[in-house]
């Protein structure tokens, strides 16, 4: 006999909101499956598991509950029940570990969505057979088929569902959906039985003690439970994972902004990792280096310095990580141009709240320029103490030159007609005098040298000095030149300007050994402000001399003009010849400007200011039988420290016709001049004690009608305490000396110096 069957509506409903309780559940508990890594991952994939297994098998078994058949009791096999659990449990656990390492490919959800639903299919029927009656169970065909299909379409789009992301509302709409087929699921596979009543069978008593409400209660309660600790759970897991991600977010952007500001700032900063790499630089630090942010980033610090360097970093490194800081020390850094940059490098070591290494944050300044001002300056300390050497040298050779010169001079007097011994007198003149010139590079190149600059036409200047030219060039060397017409005159010491043109043209015939040109031009020029370095605006001849020789590379033009520099070989240069240049043009108020290049020849132009257009004509000469005359009687008081000088310049005096009282100290001469008769004072510049500029001042206090003439190894005399006072420089001949005396005598007769404010001139009492 075929059983008809009923089912409590309370527990059908308490069935199907288990149903949907689980699906809710599961699919919330997917989302964290999503959100989580490793082992917490793992455990929210067990929790999801049990909330969908465990909920569609409290569903399933309540539902089972609600079962009854009026005359028939209904007993469960316990073993078969909890295998029914297990099953559902497993398979739902797999389904979804399937689903998090599918990533939402489509093939891996059908197929773990059809294994997982006909695990429940198995946990279904499992369950069907765990009941106890006494009737027979058989299964519509075609119900069983729908209850399967409806099991996998079920399953397979609960795990579709869960691997996506979706709002509560739509959670809880798809929950509602996939409860409902649970349940359908469910009610299909019990539609699909038919139980018939088996004749004297006997009742099989389950152990369970409880009545069917009172088990589905329990386990309606026990399923609830479970399923809102999972959401609660599930809550303060994404609660906690949301401030993680809010504090995460806020790390992101602060660390995103210090990054901006990092790179933006125009400081040229790096951070380094515990080994020395580059994890960061700034913008300006990528500038400075010449790199890009790809090529600096990952490569070792110690990649961007020299080998020296680098070795002097790795040996600071031990002590920065040891101490934390470092104080700022100085390396040399390559760029990607290859060019050496002077850097000071400071660092310090960052780290975190607990002390854990994060980076090293380290700065650089370039201080390349500040290191060239310093060799520059120590550079033109050195010139500066070589040129007063070579001054003071030059002023003693001055004196023996004159000594030498005066000396030889009177004693060409006092020779017999005696072509031998004349000869060898002028021998000896000519070495002198080869002598005063070399003292005059040597005050060119120390910028003392007396220059007396004066208007000089500089092409016919060239055009007097084309035979020593070509003499001194050689025949395999041609010789153009070219003049503007109407070219101004040049105020220069036309013989220093001879010098310094014999001097280039000789460099340039030494860099055509082969032969070339040489060409020589004059032009006017107006010069703009700024536009030659240290010259005023203004009108200058620019004298140009450009050769086809070998030209100079770069490091040898910037030395070219430093003293005793020479690429000559031994013996075949000074290396004063362009210093002497550079010393006279800059002393005359003009410049030397060199350009060269390997294989393009030099080009040497020499800036000389313009003499004024109204200068008035050069005094005529004074002829030479004229200045051979003897001096009319005079009284002439000398003064000088140097004995050999002294009595020198005494001797030419006397021989020229005058009385001569010698001194050797402008105290001494002073003394002299109260209480001796005298015409004229002839004084050395360079005395111990009292100079000859303030022996001069000290005379001029109390005689100012008094004629001074000083006598000067150089020009290291201030220009403007010159002023009404005749010069003569050392060496000096006896011809020179007498017309500096008249010259002196008659210019104090025509023009008196006006006394200055009266004071009392100072005596010393007489030995």
């Amino acid at each position: 006999m075929i059983l008809t069957s009923m089912h409590n509506p309370v527990l059908v409903c308490i069935s199907i909101l288990i149903a949907i309780a689980a699906s809710y559940t599961a699919l919330d508990l997917a989302s964290r499956v999503r959100a989580s890594e490793g082992w917490l991952r793992q455990t929210w994939l067990c929790t999801a598991a049990i909330g969908m297994g465990g909920g569609i098998w409290a569903m399933h078994f309540v539902a089972m509950l609600a079962f009854s058949m009026p005359g028939m009791e209904v007993g469960y096999d316990v073993e078969l029940t909890v295998a029914s659990l297990l099953v559902a449990v497993l398979v739902t656990g797999i389904g979804f570990a399937v689903m998090s390492h599918a990533r939402g490919a489509i093939a891996p959800l059908i197929a773990a969505g059809l294994f997982m639903g006909l695990g429940i299919v198995a946990m279904h029927y499992i369950g069907m057979s765990a009941m106890q009656t006494r009737a027979t169970l058989r299964y519509d065909p075609v119900w069983l088929t729908l209850s399967v299909l409806i099991a996998i379409v079920a399953a397979t789009a609960a795990l579709w569902l869960a691997s996506r992301e979706s709002k509560s509302v739509v959670r809880l709409g798809a929950a509602v959906l996939m409860g409902t087929a649970i349940a359908g699921m469910h009610f299909a596979g019990m539609r699909a039985a038919t139980f018939t009543m088996t004749a004297g069978a006997g009742m099989e008593h389950s152990d369970a003690n409880a009545t069917q409400a009172g088990l589905a209660v329990s386990v309606s309660g026990a399923a609830f439970l479970i399923l809102a600790l999972s959401l609660v759970a599930a809550m303060f897991d994404r609660r906690f994972a949301l401030l993680a991600q809010r504090e995460a977010e806020a790390l992101r952007q602060s660390e995103e902004r210090f990054r901006s500001l990092y790179k933006g700032t125009p400081l040229p900063l790096h951070a380094l990792d515990r080994f020395g790499v580059i994890e960061h630089v700034s913008d300006a630090w990528l500038e400075l280096m010449g790199y890009t942010r790809d090529e600096a980033i990952g490569r070792r610090f110690v990649d961007f310095l020299t080998e020296a360097s680098a070795s002097q970093f790795q040996r600071d490194w031990p002590e920065l990580m040891r101490n934390g800081s470092a104080h700022a020390r100085e390396y040399r850094g390559v760029t990607k141009s290859g060019a050496l940059l002077e850097l000071v490098s400071a660092a310090r070591v960052e780290r975190d709240g607990a002390g854990n290494f994060l980076y090293v944050v380290g700065g650089l300044t370039d201080v390349t320029a500040r290191h060239q001002a310093e060799q520059a300056l120590r550079q033109a300390q050195k010139l500066e103490a070589m040129g007063q050497l070579t001054g003071g040298i030059a002023h003693d050779f001055n004196n023996l030159l004159a000594v030498v010169l005066g000396n030889l001079e009177l004693l060409r007097k006092r020779v017999p007609e005696d072509a031998k011994a004349l000869r060898l007198l002028t021998s000896a003149y000519e070495g002198a005098e080869r002598g005063a010139a070399l003292t005059q590079r040597l005050l060119a190149f120390a910028r003392r040298q007396d220059l007396r600059p004066e208007p000089v036409d500089v092409p016919a200047l060239i055009r007097g000095m084309a035979n020593l030219l070509q003499r001194s060039l050689g025949p395999r060397v041609k010789v153009d030149t070219q003049f503007s017409v109407g070219l101004p005159l040049a105020r220069v010491d036309a013989h220093q300007l001879e010098m310094a043109l014999l001097n280039l043209a000789v460099n340039a015939r030494d860099a055509m050994p082969d032969g070339g040109y040489l060409d020589i031009a004059a032009f006017e020029t107006v010069l703009a402000e700024g536009e030659i370095a240290n010259l005023p605006a203004g009108l200058y001849v620019r004298l140009i001399l450009t050769d086809t020789g070998e030209g100079m590379d770069p490091e040898t033009l910037a030395r070219a003009t430093d003293p005793f520099f020479t690429t000559k070989g031994v013996g075949k240069g000074t290396g004063l010849g362009l210093s002497m240049v550079q010393g006279l043009a800059a002393q005359s108020g003009g410049s030397l400007v060199l350009r060269s290049a390997i294989g393009q020849g030099t080009c040497a132009t020499l800036y000389l200011p313009t003499a004024e257009r109204t200068a008035r004509q050069k005094a005529e000469p004074v002829r030479r039988e004229d200045a051979e005359a003897t001096l009319p009687p005079m009284t002439i008081l000398v003064v000088d420290d140097d004995p050999l000088v002294l009595a020198n310049t005494a001797a030419m005096l006397e021989d020229l016709g005058a009385m001569v009282i010698p001194t050797a100290s402008g105290s001494a001469a002073l003394a002299e001049l109260q209480c001796s008769a005298v015409d004229i004072v002839v004084a050395d510049q360079l005395m111990p004690g009292m100079t000859g500029l303030e022996l001069v001042e000290m005379i001029r206090e109390e005689r100012p009608e008094m004629p001074v003439l000083l006598v000067s190894g150089f020009a290291d005399i201030d220009r403007d305490a010159l002023k009404d006072i005749h010069v003569l420089a050392k060496p000096f001949t006896q011809e020179a000396l007498a017309r500096a005396v008249l010259l002196v005598k008659i210019s104090t007769l025509n023009f008196p110096v006006q006394a200055r404010s009266p004071t009392s001139l100072p005596h010393e009492p007489k030995a």
